[in-house]
């Protein structure tokens, strides 16, 4: 239990510090300054910059301008800590020198896809020095994975690599003829390379059920937002938020019942 809320503190610092890299991303402004108010651009005071507790506490404005603070701050860094929580509960163990790789590698493999969610959600295109980035850094791990022979690796093949790329491979593929043949009206090209690097860090089979899951998050969405008349069928919707979703519930519930896959889909085992 005191490992979940060291996770969940850590998760909400990151979590402030992704809503930055989203958002500066977004308008091309650098990483690097102190936080300001995206309205009249006062700087943000340490003890406002406290997650979700600073929020709460300035009633979501601005101390200097009074204007609204996105609830996106209060959300973001809420999911961070409940991702981080997660994944440190269930992989890292202090005594396993493996499961401190393993759990860096998920904990920054987060980061990257909730950078990616937030773009995404807010500008309906993906950033893709971030989405390279984690391509790059999904394939080192795998490699290094492979070698010292700390990966859990895939039941279907034997090394952690293979059963990236053929993930990856399968996904981007099966996004890209979608927009190939949509030209882009159902899905956007950059959701292949979302898919690309999701499938690296899942693997195959595991990216199958990824999928599975992410549609479904997605067309559940779709269908309550129709029904509360904020969108129609006609209405463009970022997919790579539920791809995000999709894939954080699938690296959560193998770690909790390895045997999932099996159920859904028992011809590739």
């Amino acid at each position: 239990m005191a490992m979940m809320v060291i996770f969940f503190l850590l998760g909400l610092i990151i979590g402030s510090f992704l809503n930055v890299v989203a958002i500066r991303l977004e308008v091309a402004e650098s990483l690097l300054g102190r936080s300001h108010c995206p309205h009249c651009q006062a700087r943000v005071r340490w003890h406002d910059n406290i997650p979700l507790l600073s929020f709460v506490l300035l009633g979501a404005r601005c101390r200097d301008c009074g204007e609204k603070i996105s609830a996106q701050y209060f959300w973001v860094e809420l999911l961070t800590g409940i991702i981080f929580a997660l994944v440190g509960s269930l992989f890292f163990d202090p005594l396993v020198l493996a499961t401190w790789t393993e759990t860096t590698f998920y904990l920054v493999m987060s980061s990257i896809l909730i950078v990616i969610f937030v773009y995404d959600f807010r500008s309906m295109e993906i950033p893709m020095t971030v989405v390279w980035s984690g391509v790059i850094m999904a394939l080192l791990y795998s490699i290094y994975a492979d070698w010292t022979g700390f990966g859990a690796g895939h039941k279907f093949l034997e090394f952690r690599t293979f059963a990236g790329v053929v993930g990856g491979a399968v996904a981007f593929l099966f996004f890209f003829l979608i927009s190939y043949f949509s030209k882009e009206r159902w899905m956007g090209m950059g959701d292949a390379y979302v898919g690309l690097l999701i499938g690296l860090v899942v693997g195959w089979p595991l990216i199958l059920l990824a999928l599975t899951s992410s549609f479904t998050i997605g067309a559940v969405f779709g269908l309550m937002l129709i029904a509360l008349g904020k969108k129609t069928m006609q209405s463009q919707v970022p997919f790579a938020p539920f791809l995000v979703l999709g894939t954080f519930c699938v690296i959560i519930l193998d770690k909790i019942y390895p045997q999932l896959i099996d159920l859904f889909w028992p011809f590739v085992s």
